[in-house]
């Protein structure tokens, strides 16, 4: 940690020498195109959180927190969560497997975290793909969070912030057009229709094929009303709803080298090139359905208190059958047709989540003689189902299968043919997991400022929560299982602020992760769950942040240590002992914003020394790497305005060597499979053909680099997409 704390101490000493402004607390207005004007906020720079709970500016924030604003979304045609987060370094992505679902599964300082997304500051659970066309901005908090986020949250969480009704009225809308049969249209309106109410619609459809592999295509549409009355007075209303609906080819990627006997590679992951699929086109499919409401009312007592409560209800539905090109055995040699054969493993699931959640919370601020407070508390109670069956599938005719495998559904492991004539039966078989659980929440806040130079900042929370239900071991039937734990969770921090726009700060914070969810990312009964603890994980940081030219640009850097203890060890079929570490040392730096009027940036650099403490199993041994924790990581999104009219931009991304795995227990996966080290590289043009509308040309991985973004490091690897053009046409009024 020596280089770490050198290049932190360089960190926070240079910008103290730096022309000292006053921040802005303006929120910027999203942009049609990526022209920056003179004068005004960078719309790559947010100075706040949306969320209550910050009750700091983010410059004053004891806490890695990035913001990555709806410019960035739209200037890098991003159209999935993985798309957004790639300019976030330092997370992974992790593939599914086991009893992790098809899904996003985001990877935060060696932790998962894919149950540890929010909507608006709610929990947003489920097996879900998300969509971005309804969203303003992402927020991305690193480090143990339990006291903002309750259970969970080891390596940190994710909040979207939705688009809304607001005064004003306007309409705009994107139509784009690439390779691969790319076509993607979104529409966005706001009206008006009295003094203090509007009504917003969001709208969006899309279709086409993952470039590189033209057998994996998607299709999916959805649709996000907005109603608010009250707007600009002190009691408003917002009603707001949200549906997507999917129909995708799911891909499992590519087989490991262990597939072929005796084959070996370098990084363990079979050589077989990235148009190859293994799936089934006429049996494979999966489709998914999100339906979320939510009404929030906010009342502003003064204009230093303000009360907000907020209820939604939300279900979703994760419905796949595909093929696993890892999951069936060792390949055989034919010696008829002189190639090896592999057998066709299937994963089914049938996944409906269902949610209810209310938060009440008071916020504002108040003064105790010469101390001045930024307060928010509040509870929350929310209640979530999950039922979980599989698919029973029976193959009658279809694809060819040699002599050495007889009548499998089988194919080719260099030459796997998608094409296959399939007939056969899918039905979906009984519930094997239905679990109710409930949580009950009480949380605090306070930033304190001492003095110009000095504050003090600190939050409790306080999560009890029950779950029971039945669940089918593998190969066993249906049993009974239930538990309930109370998690108090903490975070407390000191900062010093050399000058206005800057700030320098330590902080310790702790999280707390059910046993029900501490090996993935959605609950889960099992035999033994009610003798287990949660499991604890806490960070350290050291960090200073600083806002630069006229509060333009936002630089941040950090020094962390995450631990987490008590993880969970399955030393035997079935059988799981808490005996796991894991330890995460790094530093994180962070830029976004305007460099000059005409030259935007925005991402940062992530170095993170993972290991596993103590707790060996399998093929993983005390000291080796995390899973999905590559050791570097660099993202770096820019943009130039050449001429009033004319902007350049590009992206380059740097992920190092990443081991692979399911992440369940304390280490995960084999440490001898591993994604090798890549970079990738991004263009963009825009081009204001009049004020209301731009032309966009966005070329995603340039190089047509083929890379791997997701093993589980047992079965199979995902390759990235290849390079694709796409042209969108912009337009507002």
């Amino acid at each position: 940690m020596n280089t770490l704390a050198t290049s932190l101490a360089a960190a926070m000493v240079a910008p103290a020498f730096c022309l000292a402004a006053t921040a802005s607390a303006q929120t910027p207005v999203p942009q049609l195109s990526p022209v920056q004007v003179e004068g005004e906020a960078s719309p790559y720079d947010v100075p706040v959180s949306s969320q209550a709970k910050f009750t700091a500016p983010l410059v004053d924030t004891p806490k890695t927190v990035q913001v990555i604003p709806q410019a960035v979304i739209q200037d890098t045609a991003a159209t999935s969560l993985q798309d957004i987060l790639r300019n976030s370094p330092g997370i992974s992505f992790g593939a599914g497997e086991g009893g992790q679902p098809l899904a996003d599964r985001p990877f935060i300082r060696g932790s998962s975290s894919g149950n540890n997304i929010f909507v608006d500051g709610l929990r947003d659970p489920g097996g879900q793909t998300r969509e971005v066309f309804n969203l303003e901005s992402v927020e991305v908090i690193k480090g143990a969070d339990s006291a903002y986020g309750g259970r969970g949250s080891g390596g940190g969480s994710i909040n979207l912030v939705t688009k809304r009704a607001r005064l004003g009225s306007f309409a705009e809308g994107s139509l784009g057009v690439g390779t691969d049969n790319y076509w993607r249209g979104t529409a966005d309106g706001n009206w008006q229709f009295n003094d203090d109410s509007a009504f917003r619609l969001n709208i969006m459809g899309t279709k086409g094929d993952t470039p590189g592999r033209e057998d994996v295509d998607f299709e999916r549409w959805g649709v996000a009303p907005s109603l608010a009355f009250g707007l600009g007075t002190p009691t408003r209303v917002t009603l707001s709803y949200y549906h997507l609906q999917t129909d995708d080819m799911p891909d499992y990627g590519v087989p490991l080298a262990s597939k072929i006997p005796g084959k070996t590679t370098s990084s363990g992951i079979l050589d077989v090139g990235r148009g190859a699929f293994y799936g089934v086109l006429d049996r494979d499919f999966r489709k998914t359905r999100a339906d979320i409401a939510t009404i929030e009312i906010e009342h502003d007592f003064s204009d230093r208190l303000t009360l907000r409560n907020a209820t939604r209800y939300g279900e979703t539905l994760n419905d796949y059958v595909l093929t696993n090109p890892g999951d069936g055995g060792a390949a055989k040699w034919d010696p008829v047709t002189s190639q090896y054969w592999m057998k066709r493993g299937l994963k089914t699931r049938w996944n409906k989540t269902t949610m209810l959640t209310n938060v009440t919370e008071l916020y504002g601020k108040f003064d105790t003689g010469s101390l001045k407070h930024s307060f928010d508390v509040g509870v929350e109670f929310t209640t979530e189902r999950n039922k979980n069956a599989g698919y029973d599938v029976t193959t009658t005719a279809g694809s060819f299968c040699p002599a050495v495998w007889g009548g499998v559904d089988c194919t080719p492991v260099y030459d796997p043919n998608p094409h296959d004539n399939w007939s056969g039966k899918i039905e979906r078989g009984d519930i094997t997991a239905d679990s109710k659980s409930n949580t009950r929440s009480i949380y605090a806040f306070d930033t304190v400022e001492l003095s110009k130079q000095w504050q003090v900042s600190g939050g409790v929370r306080y999560d009890y929560y029950t779950i029971d239900g039945t669940y089918t071991p593998r190969g066993g039937s249906k049993e009974d299982a239930d538990g309930d734990w109370g998690m108090f969770n903490y975070q407390a921090a000191l900062v010093y602020k050399p000058a206005p726009n800057g700030s320098i700060y330590v902080s310790y914070a702790t999280a707390s992760t059910p046993p029900t969810i501490s090996g993935g990312d959605q609950e889960g009964l099992s035999a033994d769950t009610n003798q287990l603890d949660p499991e604890k994980s806490s960070t350290i940081e050291v960090g200073t942040k600083w806002d630069l030219f006229d509060d333009r640009l936002s630089l941040t850097a950090a020094i962390f240590q995450n631990e987490r203890k008590d993880a969970q060890i399955e030393v035997d079929s079935g059988v799981f002992e808490q005996a796991g570490k894991t330890r995460v040392k790094g530093l994180e730096l962070g830029f976004s914003g305007n460099v000059t009027p005409k030259w935007a940036v925005f991402g940062g650099y992530t170095y993170m020394d993972s290991e596993l403490v103590n707790g060996a199993y399998s093929s993983v041994n005390e000291g080796d790497q995390l899973a999905n924790t590559p050791r570097n990581s660099f993202s770096l999104w820019t943009t130039y305005k050449v001429v009033p009219a004319l902007t350049v931009g590009g992206g380059a991304y740097y992920v190092g060597k990443t081991f692979g795995g399911n992440q369940g227990g304390a280490g995960g996966g084999n440490n001898q499979v591993y994604m090798p080290a890549y970079w990738r590289f991004d263009a963009m043009a825009a081009y204001r053909l009049t004020g209301n509308v731009a032309l966009q040309l966005n070329v995603l991985n340039l190089t047509d680099k083929e890379y791997f973004v997701r093993t589980n490091g047992v079965h199979h690897a995902d390759y990235g997409p290849g390079r694709q053009f796409i042209l969108s046409a912009n337009v507002r009024y």
